[in-house]
């Protein structure tokens, strides 16, 4: 069956003719709420997104009840898109219309650049003669100097590029559902040094509890680098539920 949808329902919800003398709502909010739902519509249909025909008729009252009824109807439709997402997903591709593939999206570019960083630092330190099986086995404690620095930039680049591996693909879906948002760009920052820093405690210290020291090797500790980074996520939440496990030994929850 075919749902003809009202051709009103592609014009701009004209805020003006909502009845805001007793709503107590500003006039500012409703031109929120009728631009959000005209993004909304416009990425539910661009992206074939079945929508809720009562919307159509909530829109043609114009009440203020009515716009809040259609924009939450409108949230259910095109989750896990949100306004804010796709708001800030249009502004990209604005911005974006008359520049490069590469400078389309900041975030996805500068995600590359580190991962080729990351790259030349593995690169650079692994064909160095100071990064091998008899270095690694040393670890932080008894490893010093150059030899030191070389062996903790392989392992930390490793780490970074499993957990650039896991954000690139993030970013990538986030893009294709239109669930991107402004501030994650600083939340993937931070996730990066949490990667590698998880990369560097599975590798170097953890490493020592999980196998005999005489047969770490290289494949060991750069798979556990990897690992790490890769699900620091996962590592924290280890950690935070150890830590929350001891605290209630020495502070007992009331009941």
């Amino acid at each position: 069956m075919t749902t003809v949808i009202d051709s009103n329902i592609k014009k701009p919800v004209r805020s003006n003719a909502v009845d805001t003398s007793k709503s107590g709502i500003s006039q500012d909010i409703i031109d929120e709420l009728s631009t959000e739902i005209n993004n909304m519509l416009s990425f539910a249909v661009y992206n074939g997104i079945i929508i809720n025909t009562d919307i159509n008729t909530l829109i043609q009252n114009s009440t203020v009840d009515d716009l809040i009824n259609a924009h939450n109807l409108l949230c259910k439709n095109v989750a896990p898109a949100t306004p804010k997402s796709i708001e800030f997903t249009k502004k990209l591709h604005q911005e974006g219309e008359n520049k490069s593939l590469i400078n389309k999206l900041p975030l996805v570019r500068n995600l590359i650049i580190l991962a080729v960083m990351f790259l030349v630092i593995f690169i650079v330190t692994g064909i160095s003669p100071d990064v091998n099986n008899n270095s690694l086995d040393k670890g932080i404690m008894n490893n010093q100097g150059l030899s030191l620095l070389l062996n903790l930039g392989y392992l930390a680049s490793v780490s970074g590029l499993g957990v650039l591996f896991y954000l690139l693909k993030d970013v990538s879906t986030a893009v294709k559902k239109g669930i991107l948002l402004p501030e994650e760009s600083i939340e993937y920052m931070a996730q990066i040094v949490l990667g590698i820093i998880a990369g560097l405690i599975l590798a170097e210290v953890l490493s020592l509890y999980l196998t005999d020291p005489n047969h770490i090797n290289l494949f060991n500790k750069s798979i556990l680098a990897l690992i790490g980074g890769f699900s620091s996520d996962a590592i924290f939440s280890i950690l935070q539920g150890v830590i929350n496990r001891i605290k209630s030994i020495f502070i007992p929850v009331n009941s």
